[in-house]
């Protein structure tokens, strides 16, 4: 594999081009990690009561359905989402992942599983109390996932 560097100072935006014979594991894998790259400092909008907040989205630890729609869980805080579960599967970068069907997960933040071989797995997070549920549906997903970021 060659990696080529070109520098143009006329550009208003850097890009990222790769060439290949045919797109293999190896070369998605490359575009998944450039994409999250790019993407750590991604911002969304979320609600509390009538306020908005504009959050990094590497602060989200899990969003999860709740009583009055979609909720964002950080450290210390849950917001209010406007977006649906499967559309914010489609616009989040793929750090996140769906791991039941009332919960997407932000996996750089996991902190442990709590297997459950014949229920849902616990996942925590470090220095909060927060816990979300990983069905045994989208538990081996997880599990390759953590494991590509190892």
């Amino acid at each position: 594999m060659k990696i080529k560097i070109e520098f143009d100072e006329h550009m208003q935006e850097e890009e990222i081009i790769i060439r290949c014979s045919s797109l293999t594991e190896k070369i998605q894998k490359i575009q998944r990690t450039l994409s999250e790259i790019d993407n750590t400092k991604e911002k969304i909008i979320l609600f509390k009561n009538e306020t908005e907040y504009y959050l990094n989205l590497e602060d989200i630890l899990f969003f999860e359905t709740g009583l009055h729609g979609i909720e964002a869980h950080t450290i210390d805080n849950i917001f209010q989402c406007k977006f649906k579960l499967y559309e914010l599967e489609e616009i989040l970068p793929g750090s996140f992942m769906r791991i039941s069907k009332s919960a997407i997960l932000n996996t750089n933040k996991v902190y442990s599983i709590n297997r459950n071989l014949t229920a849902s797995s616990v996942i925590e997070f470090k220095n909060t109390h927060k816990q979300v549920y990983v069905s045994r549906n989208y538990f081996k997903p997880l599990k390759n996932k953590l494991e590509e970021k190892r």
